[in-house]
């Protein structure tokens, strides 16, 4: 276990967590601690060494190219680092890692170990997964928590699935096991367009994790972009009869089956985030 040294004092810590891999269609999830670690400026707590988790021979080390043509190894971990952000009381945890190879059990208690030392009480982890879902459309955004009755708090729709399961489902488990409130958000990526990255996504899964933490989060080019990726997916399903169809057949479903009242809640939803993120900008 990685013992803390020289550890800032964190106020009221929450974690946020994603891995790429098998539970990052899309790179949606990934791409959301991508775009906080860069806007907040987070400071790196611990790195996991990487001999304990990873198959070097799966998840290949990179070689970069510094100044001077010096050559680096960059190795397949998980970290976590901590920023506050700007507007809000409390600090965020931000778990950034590659699913593990092995040993999963032994990791998750490694992440509750240190969670524990840090302080947290509360873990938001994200995945994304394809699924036949427009991309024309809001995208599609369940989760699971560890209990019915934070579900209904957080006024968030479970997911009924059942099967395989990567290590957000597994840690999940080991940080609800070890009493931490926890909740996992899974984006819906349209499997006609797979590709990443998908900052329609992305922008999707930040904008629930915002509503879950009452934390303004900075959205920065993401809107643009995830505009500007409807506009190309568009163009293409255009371009073949087929795909244009298909979508059409989507979005039909898709209308048909959406509640009245949902326009209305995510609109009420929109305007909150709209207050928080100005509040802090106010406080800057």
């Amino acid at each position: 276990m990685i013992e803390l040294e020289g550890l800032p004092e964190l106020v009221d810590p929450v974690l946020i967590a994603a891995f790429e891999g098998w539970n990052d269609a899309g790179e949606a999830s990934s791409g959301v601690l991508a775009h906080l670690e860069t806007e907040w400026k987070a400071s790196l707590l611990v790195a996991l060494d990487p001999e304990d988790y990873y198959d070097f021979q799966v998840t290949r080390p990179i070689v970069e190219l510094g100044e001077g043509m010096t050559r680096s190894i960059i190795w397949p971990t998980t970290r976590l680092l901590y920023a506050r952000p700007p507007g809000s009381e409390r600090d965020v945890v931000l778990l950034r890692g590659i699913e593990p190879n092995m040993r999963w059990r032994t990791f998750c208690a490694e992440i509750v170990g240190l969670c524990h030392e840090l302080g947290v009480e509360r873990a938001v982890l994200l995945g994304a997964l394809l699924n036949d879902s427009p991309h024309t459309r809001p995208v599609p955004v369940v989760g699971t928590v560890s209990d019915p009755g934070l579900a209904r708090r957080l006024n968030l729709e479970q997911t009924r699935y059942e099967g395989p399961t990567g290590i957000v489902g597994v840690l999940q488990q080991a940080l609800s096991s070890a009493g931490l409130e926890t909740v996992s958000l899974w984006a819906s990526v349209p499997h006609y367009v797979a590709q990443p990255p998908n900052p329609k996504a992305t922008l999707a899964l930040l904008r629930r994790v915002e509503d879950m933490l009452e934390v303004p989060m900075p959205l920065g080019d993401l809107p643009e972009e995830a505009r500007a990726w409807e506009r190309g997916v568009d163009e293409l399903a255009s371009q073949d009869s087929e795909v244009a169809e298909y979508v059409r057949e989507l979005e039909e479903r898709k209308d048909a089956t959406e509640l009245p009242e949902a326009s209305g809640d995510a609109i009420a939803a929109e305007f909150e985030r709209y207050l928080r993120r100005r509040d802090g900008d106010n406080d800057r």
